[in-house]
Order: structure tokens, then C-alpha cells, then sequence
């Protein structure tokens, strides 16, 4: 069977900053994806108008910086030419198509045997390497909820990876489930399309603006995040006020307690707040079922919607494949060891990009990891 030292599953940008650290330090490895191409989710499964809702110095990868002419925050276009720069740049030549069945650590060699499928022949396929690496990804697998009456909806239902701009949906009424930061952005790209548009807002959230995200994580380098968190919450109310009067709240932690914790991000407001407050955008409660074109909300009001946009993230299918590991990731694919000693397992194995840390996370992770298989060769 084909042989490296390390194993790479997954070529989102996880997986490309892991392939650029190993490539850096010239250690052999290969690098399985299951889609046709590398970072699948931002060129086939993310909205037109999304840019890097960081500074572009927060999400570059290792090795290598963005060009210095690009904007504070590119787009979703200029990311994916970063993207695949850096893959030609380190000479990164994943092997798409090949979705992971099954990876288990077979002791007598002393390396992780990963068998595959083919996604053209169909056939199995095996890797042994003595190092694996589980860089697939927070928001591998779209998930929308198990909702009462989903299925009797009368109108259109895509997750938000299936949606791309609001001209299809101008004139209509839609619904957008998720308050995080897809959901929000979805929420104005509909708005701006034309559509009367609605959010549900489930759980408290901080609605920050860019320079405020900036300013913190500048001051994170040298004031405890306590105090930090005091301060995005201070000009959080400064800027946008009691968001109550909307139909939002705000939550006990602050957001980069929040964000470390619980890896729950703030929304970091583009322009929704603004539509939210004038009225184009109505704040819903929690979602309790749907009958037709009726959906009936906490309290007991129901509206009808022509559409709905589930924004509702993402799950992760390792705990399906990967066998054996009882100490690194959990059963929802999150690792188990807290931040910063997460990215490390036993018998080789790691994990890159799920430390709910964002691209910074990956670029860290990608950067222990080969340092510590350096260690070890």
C-alpha cells in the first residue's frame, strides 16, 4: 500500500497550512481530500458577497503572507486565489476525490492504516503513514435541525451553503434560521435582493463591529481578556444600544470568553443592525414547527415565508471513521483535551483547525504539528 509519514485528512485550508508546514520542514506526506478540489467550502459552498470578517494579517497561513495591495478584509474571490497560491507555492497536490472510510492504528507497525473510496472508480483504496492528521474541518457537514413539519413546507429550503445571492428570492417572503454570522450577512444580501426578509435570533449573541474585533484582539496582547471583553461590551452598548428593543440579547460572557469557551463567535455586524433597527429585517424567537407555508414560532405567532434559509452551521463525521481514539476528539469530531494542548493525541495522532479558533487556530495547529513530527523523525 502507498506510504508517507504523515497523512493529511481534509484539503481546506487547515489541510493546506498542515501540507505547507511539512513541506517547509521536508517531511513527506499525503494529503487526502474527498471533494474535487481544495477548499471546497469556499469555492463552491459560501454566499457571493462574503468577505474575511478579520483583518487579513489573522488569516493568512503559514509561510506565507497575502499581498500587501489587497484590502483589510478580501473577498471571498481574493481568499480562494490566496488559497490556491498557496497551494502551488508549496506544491501541494491533494488527492481529491477520495473519501475516508475508516483510519485505525495498527500497533504491530507502529502506523495508521486509512482505507478510502475512490469517488471516481468506486474502489477501496489503503494509506499507511505513521503520523495522521484530522484537518477536515469544523463545517464539514451541513446540518439543519429536525424541525416539526419540515417536510410539509410548501415553499423553497436550502441550507446556506446552497445559497449564493438574493436575486432569485427579491419580492419574497424569507425566513432565515441561524444568528450567527452567515445567517446575519444572508439575512442583508436578502434584504438588499428585495426580499422581506426575517431572522430567527434563538440565543443571546454580542454584535460587535469589525474595528471593535481588531482593537480587541490587538489589546488581547497585552491586557488580561476580562478587561477586554468589558471593553467590546462598553462600545457595544455605545454603538448599537439595547439591542432588547429588537429582540436580541446579550449573553452573561463576554465575547472572547465566549469565543475560547464555548467557540461561540460574535456577530460581527456588516451592515444587518442597521436593517434590523429601521425594521427591514424582523427579529423572530425560536422556531416551535411548520404546517404549509406557516411557521409557528415560540409564544405561538405563525407567519408565512416562501422560503427558508437554514443557517445553521455544520457537524463533523469522524467519530464515523476514525476507530480507536478514545482520548483526542469527541463524538461531535471536537477534540477533547482543552486549548492549548488540544492539536496532540496518541499513537501520531493530531488534529488541525478545531479549536474553534478560526483561521489564526489552524495556522497555530498546523505549525505544533510539524514541529512535533519533526521531534520524532
Amino acid at each position: 500500500m502507498p506510504e508517507a509519514a504523515v497523512i493529511i485528512v481534509g484539503a481546506g485550508p487547515s489541510g493546506l497550512a498542515m501540507a505547507g508546514c511539512l513541506c517547509q520542514l521536508s517531511i513527506p506526506y499525503l494529503i487526502l481530500e474527498r471533494e474535487d478540489c481544495c477548499a471546497s467550502l469556499w469555492k463552491k459552498k459560501a454566499y457571493d458577497r462574503l468577505h474575511l470578517h478579520l483583518a487579513k494579517q489573522y488569516c493568512t497561513l503559514p509561510h506565507m503572507e497575502m499581498p500587501a495591495d489587497w484590502p483589510k478584509y478580501p473577498s471571498r474571490q481574493q481568499f480562494v486565489q490566496y488559497l490556491d497560491d498557496y497551494a502551488d507555492h508549496f506544491n501541494i497536490r491533494p488527492m481529491y476525490r477520495r473519501s475516508v472510510e475508516s483510519g485505525s492504528f495498527d500497533e504491530s507497525r507502529g502506523k495508521w492504516n486509512v482505507v478510502v473510496r475512490n469517488g471516481e472508480s468506486g474502489e477501496l483504496e489503503e494509506y499507511s503513514g505513521r503520523f495522521l492528521v484530522v484537518a477536515s474541518g469544523e463545517t464539514s457537514d451541513a446540518f439543519v435541525p429536525d424541525i416539526d413539519g419540515l417536510s410539509t413546507f410548501i415553499g423553497k429550503v436550502i441550507h446556506s451553503t446552497q445559497y449564493k445571492n438574493g436575486k432569485e428570492f427579491a419580492d419574497m417572503k424569507v425566513l432565515v434560521v441561524g444568528s450567527g454570522n452567515s445567517g446575519m450577512e444572508i439575512a442583508l444580501d436578502l434584504s438588499n435582493c428585495g426580499a422581506k426578509t426575517s431572522i430567527v435570533v434563538r440565543s443571546p449573541l454580542h454584535m460587535l463591529s469589525r474595528e471593535m474585533v481588531n482593537l480587541g484582539l490587538a489589546l488581547l496582547k497585552y491586557i488580561p481578556s476580562n478587561m477586554v471583553d468589558s471593553l467590546m461590551v462598553i462600545l457595544s452598548k455605545l454603538v448599537y444600544g439595547d439591542l432588547n428593543k429588537y429582540g436580541i440579547t446579550r449573553p452573561e460572557g463576554g465575547p472572547f470568553f465566549l469565543k475560547v469557551k464555548y467557540g461561540k463567535y460574535p456577530v460581527v455586524n456588516t451592515g444587518t443592525f442597521g436593517k434590523i433597527k429601521s425594521g427591514e429585517i424582523q427579529v423572530l424567537p425560536k422556531l416551535i414547527g411548520i404546517r404549509g407555508d406557516e411557521v409557528v414560532f415560540e409564544g405561538g405567532k405563525s407567519h408565512p415565508f416562501d422560503a427558508i434559509v437554514f443557517a445553521t452551521g455544520f457537524k463533523r463525521s469522524t467519530s464515523k471513521w476514525l476507530k480507536g481514539d478514545d482520548y483526542l476528539l469527541n463524538e461531535d469530531g471536537l477534540p477533547k483535551p482543552s486549548f492549548p494542548n488540544h492539536w496532540k493525541g496518541k499513537n501520531g495522532l493530531y488534529c488541525a483547525g478545531l479549536a474553534r479558533r478560526g483561521l489564526y487556530g489552524s495556522a497555530l495547529d498546523a505549525q505544533n504539528i510539524a514541529n512535533d513530527i519533526k521531534t520524532q523523525l
